[in-house]
């Protein structure tokens, strides 16, 4: 498959493994689980996405302006980050949201779909990061190539961490994170309800579920708000 393709839409792909996901939920027999092993699935699934999360914000909190965007149509790199996080690892974003994937897989407690996510992400990120990769040896050449020789695509290397020359902004953070932290919100509320709804339960989304949706929703409209029609989540130096 074209990566430029999965490039452009990399950001709605995803959504079709929650269609594909209701039939392996209503193939699963929860009722074979105890309550304290999905508890216990329910929290390692949370922390594997909540990791994920993290490497995303500090990531894009640590990030100069006109990388690492939201860009769709084309590929975007006024420059090429080589410290912080990218100086552990040449795809931060992607790791960030293959761990955010994967613990709404685990959480549906079927192993089958589980496999098949990280399959799918394996060769889904794997193209898009080809094709990124490629942009960029055109852009920056032996810049690019010296630093892809020594930082990992995937995996991290801590030995050669090297402080970002950027300091940490919350406010970045807060402008362009608000729609994953949402994603997330949703992607576990959903997987819940379809879980509830294959059981028959009386009451699929319940109360402690709208709660956190209705704050989730808050939040990013909150946020989107002062994005939009105010200047108060602008860092200097950055957009």
């Amino acid at each position: 498959m074209n990566g430029n393709f999965l490039f452009k839409y990399r950001g709605q792909i995803p959504i079709l493994l929650f269609l594909i996901v209701i039939p392996f939920i209503y193939n699963t027999d929860y009722n074979d689980f105890s309550k304290t092993l999905i508890k216990q699935n329910t929290i390692i699934s949370i922390v594997i996405s909540l990791i994920g999360f993290m490497i995303r914000i500090y990531t894009v909190g640590t990030t100069p302006a006109g990388t690492s965007g939201r860009n769709r149509d084309k590929q975007i790199a006024k420059k090429l980050n080589k410290t912080g996080v990218y100086s552990i690892i040449r795809h931060p974003l992607y790791l960030g949201n293959l761990l955010i994937w994967l613990g709404v897989a685990f959480f549906t407690i079927n192993t089958i779909f589980l496999v098949l996510a990280i399959i799918f992400f394996g060769f889904y990120y794997n193209e898009i990061m080809k094709t990124e990769e490629n942009f960029l040896v055109k852009k920056f050449q032996n810049e690019f190539l010296l630093w892809k020789n020594i930082t990992p695509m995937f995996i991290p290397t801590f030995k050669s961490f090297k402080k970002s020359n950027y300091n940490f902004s919350l406010k970045t953070v807060l402008k362009r994170e608000y729609s994953s932290f949402l994603a997330i919100v949703i992607s576990f509320l959903y997987v819940q309800a379809v879980i509830n709804i294959s059981l028959n339960e009386e009451i699929i989304i319940s109360n402690s579920m709208w709660i956190i949706f209705t704050a989730a929703i808050l939040i990013t409209l909150i946020l989107r708000s002062l994005k939009k029609y105010t200047s108060i989540l602008n860092q200097s130096g950055r957009t």
